[in-house]
């Protein structure tokens, strides 16, 4: 990639049955950073799970990816329509996202209102 920073937006309907093509599309977009095969992996990984959360966040609604690329990293900004929702007492979705985000992401935030989920990896290479 050269040294410019590129952005990418992608928007789908919250629909699980569509997950492959939000890992497809991350994996695609993380091959524009100098990032190794298991680098790409982790961001396939972060999209994805970013993915299941919002669908389950917002059924029925509509999810927008935000990625920007440079070099040196791969930013992700996924927006939810409207407020974040409060987590349901024994569903332990949200916490596995936040285990798999926190674990392979370099910073991970949740933000509240505008509800989005702010990710960024690192290249490696």
């Amino acid at each position: 990639m050269s040294n410019e920073n590129a952005h990418i937006r992608l928007s789908v309907a919250a629909d699980p049955h569509l997950a492959r093509l939000v890992r497809m599309t991350a994996a695609n977009v993380a091959t524009l950073c100098a990032m190794s095969v298991d680098r790409v992996e982790d961001v396939r990984m972060a999209a994805e799970e970013a993915f299941i959360f919002a669908c389950a966040a917002r059924p029925g609604g509509e999810v927008a990816f935000d990625f920007d690329v440079d070099p040196a990293r791969v930013a992700l900004s996924v927006e939810l329509d409207g407020p974040l929702p409060d987590a349901e007492p024994g569903d332990e979705s949200a916490l596995y996202a936040d285990l798999i985000l926190g674990a392979v992401c370099d910073a991970y935030e949740k933000r509240p209102e505008p509800a989005a989920l702010l990710l960024t990896l690192k290249a490696d290479l």
